[in-house]
C-alpha cells in the first residue's frame, strides 16, 4: 500500500509539472529585431510592392515580343437556303468553319519599349530600397523600445535595492530607539522615507510593465504575460563613432542610406518616364501577318465529263434551233478538311506607319507633366539630403552632449554616494538627525536614477549615429 501511494503521489507530481505553462525564453535584441522585421505588417506590404514591381518589369519585357493570336469559328445557317445540287430554295441547315492566325510586331516606336523596361527596372530597385528603409525604421523602433525596457528594468532593480536599504536602516534605528540610544522621533522621518521609497518601487514596476508590454506589442506577440528580455549587463562601452566629424558621417550616410537611394531612384524613374512621353512625338512602324482558311460541310456539284446541248433560241429566217454545250454535273460530298484548308487559305501581310501630327495636345501636355514630375522628384531628393544632414548634425551634438551628461552624472552619483555614506555614519553615532540622513539618501537615490537614464540616453543616441554610419544595431 505504501508503494502504491508513493507511485500515485509521484504520478500526480509529474502531471502537475507537465501542465504548468512553459516559460518563454528571454528575448535578446538581435532576436527581437529579426522577429519584428519578419512579422511587421508594413514590411510584408512592402514585400508585396516589390512583387508588384517585378510584374511590371515582366510586362515591359513582354513588350519586345511579337503578338500572336489564333481564332476559329463555326456557324450554322438554318432556314431557307439555296440547294447547290438542285439549284432550288429549300429549308435546310448549312455548316461552315473558319480559322485564322494573326501576328504583329513593333518595328520602331521611338525606343518606347526600351525606356519602359528601364523604368520598370528602376521601379523594382526603388521598391527594394523602400523595403530596406522600412526595415531600418522598424529596427530603430525595436532598439528604442528594447532600451526603454532595459532602463526601466534596471531602474526597478535600483529602486528595490534602495527599498531594501531603507528597510534595513529603519530596522537598525528601531533597535537603537528600543535600546534608548535614540529618541523615538528619529523613526518618523525614516518611516516617511520608507513609504516614499515604496511608492517609487510601485512607479518603477508600473513603468517597467508598460515598457515591456509596449515592446511585446511592437513585436506582434500574443503571449504578453511571459514576455521578457535577456538579463545582461549593458554598460557604456568606448565608441569610435564620435571621433568622426559630422560631415564624414553625412558623406557616408548619403551614399548608403536606403531612403536617399529610394529618392534618387525615383528621380531616375521620372526621367525615364519623360523619355517615354517624348517618344510619342516620333513615328511608329509596325508589321503584321495573318493566315486564314475556311471549311464547308455542304454537298457540291462536280463535272461528270459529259456535255449536254442546251437550246438557247432559234434562227428567225430558218427556224433552226441554236444550242450551246453545257457540262453535266453530279452531286458529291464535300472535300476533305485538309484539301479545303489548302484550297481556301489566304495570306495577308504588310506594314503600318503612324506619324503623329495633331492629337489634341495630349502628347505635349503629357511631356509637360513628366517634366514637372522630374522637378518634383529632384526637389524631394534635395529635401531628404538636407533633412539627413540636419538630423546627423543634431544627432552628433545630441550624442556628444548625452555622453558628457552621463560622465557628469557618474561624478554626481559618486559624490552623492560619499555624502550619503557620511550622513549614514553621522546618523549612526547620533551626530545627524534622521531628516538630514533622509535628505542625503533622497539626493543619492535621485542621482542614481539620473545616471541610469543618462546612460541609456547616451547609448541610444550613439546607436543612432552608428546606424547612420552603417554599423549594425547591436548592444
Amino acid at each position: 500500500m505504501r508503494r502504491i501511494l508513493s507511485f500515485c503521489a509521484l504520478l500526480l507530481l509529474v502531471l502537475g509539472y507537465s501542465q504548468q505553462p512553459e516559460q518563454a525564453a528571454p528575448w535578446t535584441l538581435e532576436a527581437a529585431v529579426a522577429h519584428a522585421v519578419k512579422n511587421n505588417l508594413q514590411i510584408k506590404q512592402a514585400y508585396l510592392d516589390v512583387m508588384d514591381a517585378e510584374t511590371y518589369k515582366s510586362q515591359a519585357v513582354g513588350n519586345f515580343l511579337p503578338t500572336l493570336n489564333l481564332s476559329a469559328g463555326h456557324s450554322w445557317n438554318v432556314g431557307l437556303n439555296r440547294n447547290l445540287t438542285t439549284n432550288t430554295l429549300e429549308d435546310m441547315t448549312n455548316q461552315f468553319s473558319n480559322g485564322s492566325v494573326d501576328m504583329g510586331v513593333n518595328i520602331y516606336n521611338g525606343k518606347r519599349n526600351i525606356y519602359q523596361l528601364l523604368s520598370a527596372n528602376l521601379g523594382v530597385l526603388a521598391r527594394q530600397y523602400q523595403l530596406e528603409d522600412m526595415k531600418e525604421d522598424v529596427m530603430l523602433l525595436v532598439v528604442n523600445g528594447y532600451l526603454q525596457v532595459l532602463f526601466n528594468k534596471e531602474n526597478l532593480a535600483v529602486q528595490n535595492n534602495q527599498l531594501l536599504v531603507a528597510k534595513t536602516e529603519l530596522d537598525q534605528t528601531q533597535g537603537l530607539v528600543d535600546a534608548g540610544a535614540l529618541p523615538k522621533g528619529e523613526l518618523y522621518e525614516l518611516q516617511a522615507t520608507l513609504a516614499t521609497q515604496e511608492q517609487q518601487v510601485v512607479t518603477a514596476q508600473n513603468d517597467y510593465e508598460i515598457a515591456r508590454i509596449s515592446l511585446a506589442q511592437l513585436l506582434l506577440l500574443e503571449d504578453l504575460e511571459h514576455f521578457s528580455i535577456a538579463d545582461s549587463d549593458y554598460d557604456m562601452v568606448a565608441t569610435m563613432i564620435l571621433d568622426k566629424t559630422p560631415q564624414e558621417l553625412f558623406d557616408k550616410a548619403v551614399s548608403s542610406r536606403n531612403d536617399i537611394r529610394f529618392a534618387a531612384t525615383n528621380v531616375e524613374i521620372a526621367e525615364a518616364n519623360l523619355k517615354i512621353a517624348k517618344a510619342a512625338y516620333q513615328p511608329s512602324l509596325s508589321g503584321y501577318y495573318s493566315y486564314s482558311s475556311r471549311l464547308s460541310y455542304a454537298d457540291r456539284l462536280v463535272p461528270t465529263g459529259a456535255v449536254n446541248q442546251v437550246p438557247i433560241g432559234t434562227v428567225a429566217q430558218t427556224g433552226q434551233v441554236v444550242v450551246t454545250p453545257q457540262a453535266k454535273t453530279a452531286s458529291a460530298p464535300h472535300l476533305s478538311i485538309g484539301e479545303q484548308l489548302r484550297q481556301n487559305d489566304g495570306h495577308n501581310f504588310g506594314v503600318n506607319l503612324r506619324i503623329p501630327i495633331l492629337n489634341g495636345l495630349s502628347v505635349k501636355n503629357n511631356v509637360r507633366r513628366n517634366k514637372v514630375s522630374v522637378a518634383r522628384s529632384s526637389t524631394v531628393l534635395d529635401q531628404q539630403k538636407q533633412d539627413l544632414e540636419r538630423t546627423i548634425y543634431q544627432s552628433y551634438a545630441d550624442a556628444k552632449g548625452r555622453l558628457i551628461a552621463y560622465e557628469a552624472a557618474q561624478k554626481t552619483t559618486q559624490s552623492r554616494k560619499e555624502a550619503y555614506q557620511y550622513a549614514l555614519d553621522r546618523f549612526n553615532v547620533g551626530a545627524a538627525t534622521s531628516l538630514q540622513f533622509s535628505q542625503a539618501k533622497q539626493r543619492y537615490d535621485a542621482a542614481v536614477s539620473a545616471e541610469l537614464r543618462a546612460k541609456f540616453d547616451a547609448i541610444f543616441r550613439i546607436k543612432i549615429l552608428e546606424f547612420y554610419f552603417g554599423i549594425p544595431l547591436t548592444l
